[in-house]
Formats: structure tokens, sequence, C-alpha cells
């Protein structure tokens, strides 16, 4: 489909953590526009399932790669395989993470914050490194990397130092990409997402510690809505770039003083 002038049909688009929640959400958008997906993560399982599912769905072409975004030799198998199969890549959304415990931050083992920045940071620098190398060496060059940041990107919860701190960190990988991506029609953004419902806010309706000390049910979104944002921001030519974007519940407990 051609939007405000950059036709996204058969451009070739990868989303991590594709197979679940946010990024299944993402990928069946912009199957549905256009895009020729693949979806990404650790489970081949999920990933062969969840693809089926929304080539069904979309009539598009919905494939599938697996890897591990915290490990360098996966995350280059990834794109060789990318560049294998289709030569080029237009659109990278880092959308993979995990959180960490909700335990004081003395309990948190270094084992678990080893994890949490390797999925949540290492993961988006790997595989915006290895989008950079695809992006500037083919023709046409360029292409687009929208990262998820998450609103840990502006404010913190309680107890969640690692995860808190790996998104501040995206923020500055963002901007830094989007810098360096300028001379080679690079361009990259951020989308910060603030409840939508997925496996990782499920708790959220039973409450969750609040800034006062308070257990506070929050409310949550359709994750649709971030995939619509996603479409939006990939829609644009490249000579546009949103750079950063907030989607979220409107009565969540963030605008304010906690």
């Amino acid at each position: 489909m051609t939007q405000n002038g950059f036709d996204v049909k058969g451009r070739i688009a990868l989303v991590t953590g594709g197979g679940t929640g946010i990024g299944r959400a993402m990928a069946k958008d912009l199957s549905k526009e256009g895009w020729r997906v693949v979806i990404s993560g650790r489970r081949k399982d999920v990933l062969e399932k969840t693809a089926a599912e929304l080539s069904a769905e979309t009539g598009g072409e919905v494939t599938w790669s697996a890897a591990d975004v915290g490990d360098s030799a996966s995350v280059r198998a990834l794109f060789d395989d990318i560049r294998e199969r289709f030569g080029r890549i237009d659109l990278v959304v880092n959308n993979a993470g995990i959180s960490n415990s909700s335990v004081p931050l003395e309990d948190i083992s270094f084992e678990e914050w080893n994890r949490v920045v390797a999925a949540n940071l290492t993961g988006v620098f790997l595989c915006t490194q290895e989008a950079f190398r695809l992006m500037k060496a083919q023709e046409p060059r360029g292409g687009r990397i929208i990262n998820n940041g998450s609103i840990s990107a502006t404010a913190p919860r309680p107890n969640s130092a690692p995860y808190t701190s790996t998104k501040h960190a995206v923020t500055g990988l963002t901007k830094s990409a989007a810098l360096d991506g300028r001379p080679f029609d690079i361009a990259c953004g951020q989308i910060d997402i603030g409840n939508a419902a997925s496996d990782m806010t499920a708790r959220m309706s039973g409450g969750v510690l609040q800034a006062n000390g308070e257990m506070m049910s929050e409310p949550t979104i359709d994750p649709a809505h971030i995939a619509q944002a996603v479409v939006y921001m990939a829609s644009l030519p490249l000579d546009a770039n949103v750079l950063s974007l907030t989607v979220m519940a409107t009565k969540m407990p963030f605008v304010g003083r906690g």
C-alpha cells in the first residue's frame, strides 16, 4: 500500500519478539499493509505457529527465523538469513525484551541483571548494528529502525532498576542511531509503550506497587493501538522520522506526581 508517498508493498520487515504479544500485533498489522514480515524469537514452535496463523489471517507473507538477540553470533545468523532470502531489509522493529523480578534493588542477582541487559539493550544494539551493515550496502540503500522503549525509558517503577536502566539506555541508542544513520538514509525512532495488554502486564489488574508504596490496579490497552502506531511510523518516507512517540493507557498513573 502506498502511504504518504512511500510504497511499503513487498518491502522487508523484521519484528523481534514477534511470536507473541505486542510483537505479534505489530507483525500482523505490518503484514496487512503489504510488508513481507519476518518474525524472530527464541522459541521455534511459537514462531512457526504464529507465522502460519498470521499468513492465513492477513493473506500476506509472514515467515520466521529463530534467534537470541542477546547473542552476537545468533543475531549475525539472523541477518545473514534475511540477506540470503530477500537481499535486503527495509524495517527493523526491535521489540524483544524481558522484565526483571519485582524485588528490592539489592536482591537482584548479577545473573538476572545480565539477562535483562542482554535482552533489552545488547539485543537492540546488535540488531541495529547488523541492520546498519545491510542497509548501507543494499541498493537502494537505507531503511528504518523502530525501538520499543517503554514508559520506563522516562520514569521508573519501584523495584525495576535493571529494566528501567536498559530502557533509558535504549533512548540514547535510538538517538545515536538516528544521528549516525543520517548520511546513509537510515531513520531511527522509538515508541514508548504504557501498559499494552500482554503477558508482561497481566499482573496489573491484580495490583501493582506504586511509588507511594500502595498497591493499585492499573488499566491496560489493546496491543492493536501500538501496532497501528508502528504502522504509521513505518509508513513514512525516509526523509521523515518519528524520533519519539508515546502510546499509553489514558488513566495509567504516569503523568503527574506518583
